[in-house]
């Protein structure tokens, strides 16, 4: 089983932007596919993006789409979510998960949180 750790969460103001990235444990990285999800406060979890085993397959959530980009390292056992023109409703604790599925339930990890002021 993969374990997978995110990082790269933090306060930005409204217009700016962030990279995530989330390294996984285990051999078989460049196997899965990985996914990025979201839950804002008082929300449920929500889909973001999803990238295939060798990056070339890409997909989004409509709110994200032309401004956050999903892509992955294999060798360094990555994926990032690059994130443009944060908005305030981008605001969530954002998770990946290894997997292409939307509606994917879990399990998941900590999580990094992202605030973005307006």
């Amino acid at each position: 089983q993969v374990q997978l750790v995110e990082s790269g969460g933090g306060l930005v103001q409204a217009g700016g932007s962030l990279r995530l990235s989330c390294t996984a444990s285990g051999r078989t990285f460049s196997s899965y596919p990985m996914g990025w999800f979201r839950q804002a406060p008082g929300k449920e979890r929500e889909f973001v993006a999803a990238i295939n085993w060798s990056g070339g397959s890409t997909y989004y959530a409509d709110s994200v789409k032309g401004r956050f980009t999903i892509s992955r390292a294999n060798a360094k056992n990555t994926v990032y979510l690059q994130m443009n023109s944060l908005k305030p409703e981008d605001t969530a604790v954002y998770y990946c998960a290894a997997t292409f599925d939307t509606d994917y339930n879990g399990p998941w990890g900590q999580g990094t949180l992202v605030t973005v002021s307006s």
